[in-house]
């Protein structure tokens, strides 16, 4: 996308974190005492659009997990099922800028770097429903969360100082990770996440960008044309001039039925979060939702790339004894 990020213009902004890069946690709620079974119905798509020469959006899902075969014994299946797996999954979105090539590359690079250290981790949190382990679980899961984005932010700087020509690029960055029915979400820029639940549509993330900033100060109205001038400018972009990235971070339980949508400017731009919210509310598989929303961005001029990221939860309480 054609965009520019600056220096934070206030440290007292809604949008930024503490000294740290995060805001402290909210709770997330206790852990329920039956573990739920959460299956998800996983969609995604990305287009360069009708305007742009190129796609300098990337997406990536994937499923981790853990899981033991039972292959030899001579013991009864209640003792030792014969397969037991623990799974979670990580959706991420990233909308780069920097010229045709250097968003690309910048895109391309944090998701690449993100994966690269989650592959590299010693140990994956895939189990919260422990009370006793819960909160300690979750404490160092934050603190692997901002070694892996300070890790992304470093390598997209890196390349661009490796080589000239991509001198100025950097990425938004917008990654959940879901286990069982607790969601977790780093967001750097202005690539938005939803939460569909109940009939309702809940816009989780705050886009950093100097429009909002202004907006946020009472400056100006959000549907003010300043404002619409100023949105591309972001405040915080991955493999910006920041040393340090101050992102948000969100911590939420899901429920049965529940939707997740991470999405570039390229969707939001052109779709209303009215509209978005009857996509989201239609009982469709979520590839066929994703579809939909990118034929409704092409048929208005899809003047960015669009690029979606959707996750619908099916939660089964586990059957007690």
């Amino acid at each position: 996308m054609t965009r520019s990020h600056t220096q934070n213009p206030s440290a007292d902004a809604p949008t930024q974190a503490g000294a740290s890069g995060f805001r402290s946690p909210p709770g997330v709620g206790p852990a329920s005492p039956i573990p739920a079974r959460v299956r998800l119905d996983l969609g995604a798509m990305s287009d360069r659009g009708r305007v742009r020469p190129s796609n300098q959006d990337g997406y990536m899902v994937c499923r981790l997990g853990r899981t033991l075969d039972r292959l030899l014994s001579n013991l009864p299946e209640q003792a030792l099922a014969a397969r037991s797996e623990e799974a979670g999954h990580i959706l991420m979105v990233a909308d780069g800028m920097g010229g045709e090539a250097g968003g690309e590359v910048a895109s391309s690079t944090a998701l690449t770097s993100a994966i690269q250290q989650i592959l590299a981790a010693p140990r994956w949190a895939l189990r919260l429903d422990d009370p006793a382990t819960r909160e300690r679980e979750i404490e160092q899961m934050w603190e692997r969360g901002r070694g892996y984005l300070a890790g992304i932010h470093a390598a997209v700087k890196q390349r661009a100082e490796a080589e000239p020509e991509l001198a100025g690029m950097g990425t938004t960055f917008t990654a959940a990770f879901t286990v069982g029915c607790d969601l977790f979400l780093i967001h750097v820029g202005d690539s938005r996440a939803y939460l569909w639940s109940d009939g309702e549509l809940q816009r989780i993330t705050r886009d950093q960008t100097l429009a909002q900033h202004y907006v946020d100060l009472g400056m100006l109205q959000e549907d003010d044309p300043a404002a619409r001038r100023y949105r591309h400018v972001l405040t915080q972009a991955v493999g910006g001039p920041q040393d340090e990235l101050q992102a948000s971070l969100h911590a939420l339980r899901v429920a049965d039925g529940d939707r997740v949508l991470l999405c570039t400017d390229g969707l939001t731009n052109e779709i209303r979060d009215d509209e978005i919210a009857g996509f989201l509310g239609r009982d469709a598989a979520s590839q066929d939702v994703c579809d939909a929303m990118l034929a409704l961005a092409l048929e208005r001029g899809a003047h960015d790339n669009v690029t979606a990221a959707l996750a619908r939860f099916h939660v089964e309480a586990k059957p007690r004894g």
